[in-house]
């Protein structure tokens, strides 16, 4: 089965698409419930560099989940917003894992993180220029025709905004994704911590996107902190989400449609339990999407 996002580059699944259903993130100290039971999760995703190795134990128990799970690979390594182009040698690794594990969607993030063949240890933002907007879609059509498919970038948090940005960000996104025929992972946190450092509004940045546009949600908790006396939210994944960022999850699955949403925890990582109860938050917000929409698909059926 084939299908496009963009006009360039075809999503190849060649195993289980992801389905518009709640997923979570394959992280080790779940590898036992995954390997000994089958937990009900609609789909798991995977940081990819976390398994760019020839062999071993944690390939092994990949392959062994990946038989019951559609699967998504989730970059954190590729820096598609470097000005000194993108690792040709990482890409080939990536391209071997995709490959093998054939994930029906493939992503990375609108950042930069490596300079002069170091790896920095951080997704760090862009300008939003149109210099930087022609070398991310020229990164990300790299990283397309090397990877044999298109991809999702999503939208940062960030911290920092650079005085030189002329371009709001939502549309700094949107025009990449437009230009390289990429799709977008809406990041709902993401928007919601970044809003609230930078004082935009999250709704102006969901009302801008274009759902055709939009593969994939990610939906995580944050932290609220000071720095010099001042509140800063932090993207850290380490808790259960908060009250307006599943508002926010609410309206974006109202303006662009039943996706795939990814349940992300990374830090003080909890009983599976108690990431199946969040991801179940979510799947409750896309039933209610998903309800109208099957009764409209229905009359129009009925009607044909």
């Amino acid at each position: 089965m084939n299908a496009r996002i963009g006009s360039e580059h075809p999503v190849a699944f060649s195993r289980d698409p992801v389905p518009a259903a709640a997923g979570v993130g394959l992280r080790h100290v779940h590898y036992d419930d995954f390997l000994t039971g089958a937990p009900p999760a609609a789909w798991l995703e995977v940081h990819s560099e976390n398994y760019v190795c020839p062999g071993g134990p944690r390939l092994a128990t990949l392959e062994a989940i990946r038989a019951h799970y559609p699967l998504s690979c989730h970059g954190v390594g590729l820096s598609l917003g470097t000005a000194e182009g993108l690792d040709v040698d990482h890409l080939g690794r990536l391209r071997q894992l995709i490959d093998r594990f054939e994930p029906g969607l493939v992503s990375e993030h609108v950042s930069w993180s490596t300079t002069q063949g170091a790896y920095l240890n951080d997704l760090l933002p862009l300008p939003y220029t149109e210099e930087a907007l022609e070398v991310l879609v020229r990164n990300v059509g790299q990283a397309q025709e090397a990877l044999g498919r298109s991809i999702l970038i999503e939208n940062p948090s960030s911290y920092v905004t650079f005085a030189q940005s002329t371009i709001p960000e939502w549309e700094f996104c949107i025009e990449a994704a437009k230009r390289s025929g990429c799709g977008l992972l809406l990041d709902v946190n993401n928007i919601y911590v970044s809003g609230r450092n930078h004082g935009y509004e999250p709704m102006d940045f969901l009302n801008a996107v274009p759902g055709d546009l939009v593969g994939e949600i990610h939906v995580a908790g944050h932290a609220d902190m000071a720095f010099d006396g001042s509140p800063v939210l932090i993207d850290d994944h380490g808790s259960t989400v908060a009250d307006a960022v599943w508002t926010l999850l609410d309206e974006a699955l109202k303006r662009v449609g039943p996706k795939p949403v990814l349940m992300e925890w990374d830090l003080n990582l909890p009983p599976l339990d108690v990431l199946m109860g969040e991801a179940a938050k979510a799947q409750a917000m896309l039933d209610r999407i998903a309800g109208p929409a099957a009764e409209q698909k229905n009359v129009l059926d009925n009607v044909a």
